[in-house]
């Protein structure tokens, strides 16, 4: 078993940043893909973020490409979400996940383990 816990959500203006951690415990994750998802109030969970297990992969949705970096810390078993320029279109509980196998997958039903969820709200 995977225990995954995010933190580094809150309030933050548009234009502004925000760093996430996942911090993963239990069976190693340094050998899966990890990643970051997120679901907006009364829409469907979303694909954002992925790096594969040597961290030299990653993989964006396009809406957050170019604003949003993925790094991971297998010595730590951390992965980091950072967001920056952000828009109130970002608003949402962002998830962290990870998969059984080392390749990514934007689709969330092929990650077994996941996070309980971190708040981001970015306001106008």
């Amino acid at each position: 078993q995977v225990q995954l816990v995010e933190s580094g959500g809150g309030l933050v203006q548009a234009g502004g940043s925000l760093r996430l951690s996942c911090a993963a415990s239990g069976r190693t994750v340094s050998s899966s893909c990890m990643g970051w998802f997120r679901q907006a109030p009364g829409k469907e969970r979303v694909f954002v973020a992925a790096i594969n297990w040597s961290g030299d992969s990653t993989y964006y949705s396009s809406s957050v490409k170019g604003r949003f970096t993925i790094s991971r810390y297998n010595a730590k078993s951390t992965v980091y979400l950072q967001m920056n320029s952000l828009k109130p279109e970002d608003t949402a509980v962002y998830y962290c996940a990870a998969r059984s196998g080392t390749s990514c997958s934007p689709y969330d039903s092929e990650y077994i383990y996941w996070g309980q969820g971190t708040q981001v709200t970015v306001s106008s």
